[in-house]
């Protein structure tokens, strides 16, 4: 009994063992993801916070893509003019003491046959007297030339009604026929007969500054 009682009362030392501790994780290593304070809060059918500032950006988004769009466009078309350097090139200069009077010259312009003619006098008055009430195009034979030169006529020899080329001094008004479906112009190159609607046209050109004899055709004064 009193080795029991030794034993209960003797007092056996303990040992402070230590116990590892595991961290714990979060799932994805990261903490919660905080509340959504941070965003503006609606007051009812009554607040346009939100609205009016997505309608802002909308408007915003069309007026850049309006801008974009424009310059895009304005470059591609751009694009498609000539430089001036190509219609430099496609000018030509026409020495009209070359050509004597009653005779035509046939030259290349810009892809098209190109018709000077330094006209008689007689072609001058039968262009001159021609009654505007029977021309299907009416033009006086005085818009056609320049000022002082009515006797050199330049035209572009294709025909307005499917695009042939017109034959010379020939026709019913000995200016040019077109054999393709008979049509007849004038000394002016003004249509009088047949299925073509406008007369031949007249394209830019202008006298050489200092030579009365000489023009460039593809610029006007």
């Amino acid at each position: 009994m009193q080795s029991l009682r030794a034993f209960t009362s003797a007092r056996v030392p303990c040992s402070r063992v230590a116990v590892p501790t595991t961290p714990t994780r979060l799932a994805h290593g990261f903490p919660k993801f905080p509340e959504n304070h941070y965003k503006n809060q609606q007051h009812g059918p009554g607040d346009y916070t939100s609205r009016n500032t997505s309608y802002f950006m909308v408007a915003s988004a069309g007026v850049f893509g309006s801008i974009i769009v424009k310059n895009a466009v304005g470059n591609f078309v751009g694009s498609l003019t000539p430089g001036r350097n190509t219609l430099a090139i496609a000018n030509i200069e026409v020495d009209l003491n070359a050509i004597p009077a009653g005779h035509s010259v046939t030259f290349g312009w810009r892809g098209k046959p190109l018709f000077v003619r330094h006209r008689e006098q007689w072609e001058i008055d039968a262009a001159r007297d021609a009654p505007m009430s029977e021309l299907k195009d009416p033009e006086e034979d005085s818009a056609r030339v320049k000022p002082g030169k009515a006797e050199y006529l330049v035209l572009l020899g294709i025909c307005t009604h499917l695009g042939c080329v017109p034959l010379g001094q020939s026709g019913l008004y000995h200016g040019w026929f077109c054999p393709c479906h008979g049509s007849h112009y004038d000394t002016s190159g003004r249509v009088r007969a047949g299925p073509a609607p406008r007369n031949l046209e007249v394209p830019p050109y202008m006298f050489m500054k200092g030579e009365d004899n000489r023009i460039l055709v593809g610029e006007d004064e």
